[in-house]
């Protein structure tokens, strides 16, 4: 399902594809003054003729907007670049200052409003792990142990995946365990045995709540599993 982050995305890409296209406009406008046009570029300028001086306005407007957003400091600049030196007397393709500089600023937002995503995303994911686990501390505290365990498990579980994500790593299994991805994490060199070890020892305790009916787990198994999860949360990345 589509949401409005993947709107913006789409309407940022939109805007940098036009600044390219008026910049393929004007230094073909160049190119043809000069009679340097070859036979691709008289193609190419055939599409992209007229473009510069049918969208720039709404271009700069928008442009500007997403600069002033993402990267304020950068936006004097961008702004000086439109106006020039305040000498122009008319709009042709050696007056206008859009040239490669406010289009490579137009990228740079881009490119930071990827990782403003990013940071977003991980903003939000910490959130949700922190709530997950707070949850399972008042499970316990109110006498659910198995189901307090349950809830630090799924947030384990979840964060390995997270892990193997965030190195680019494809699980072997769809739904793999909290075991099969602790193994396979050790083998791609993400951690090292002995945070192997803490990991299995979490997973063994997660097993305990979940799969061994006939012993249940103590309150201090259960915290065990509990802070051990937060430990991997905040450290493991």
């Amino acid at each position: 399902m589509s949401t409005n982050l993947d709107k913006y995305r789409a309407d940022l890409r939109d805007l940098t594809a036009l600044g390219d296209q008026m910049f393929l406009d004007l230094y073909l406008q160049f190119r043809e003054e000069e009679g340097q046009l070859d036979k691709e570029q008289i193609a190419q300028e055939k599409q992209v003729s007229g473009t510069f001086l049918k969208e720039y306005q709404r271009w700069y407007t928008e442009a500007s907007a997403v600069i002033r957003q993402l990267i304020p400091d950068r936006l004097a600049e961008f702004e000086h670049l439109y106006k020039g030196d305040g000498k122009r007397k008319s709009i042709d393709i050696t007056t206008f200052t859009i040239q490669d500089n406010q289009l490579a600023i137009l990228k740079a937002s881009e490119r930071r409003f990827e990782s403003s995503l990013l940071d977003i995303r991980q903003l939000v994911y910490a959130d949700l792990m922190d709530s997950e686990i707070e949850a399972g501390r008042e499970l316990l505290k109110h006498g659910f142990r198995r189901a307090a365990g349950a809830v630090a498990g799924v947030v384990l579980e979840k964060h390995l995946g997270q892990i193997a994500q965030n190195h680019k790593i494809t699980l072997k299994k769809k739904d793999p365990t909290i075991s099969e991805l602790n193994d396979q994490l050790k083998a791609e060199k993400v951690f090292e045995i002995p945070i192997w070890r803490q990991i299995q020892r979490l997973g063994d305790l997660r097993n305990l709540c979940d799969h061994h009916k006939d012993k249940e787990p103590s309150n201090d198994e259960v915290e065990e599993l509990i802070s051990g999860v937060e430990k991997v949360t905040k450290t493991l990345f």
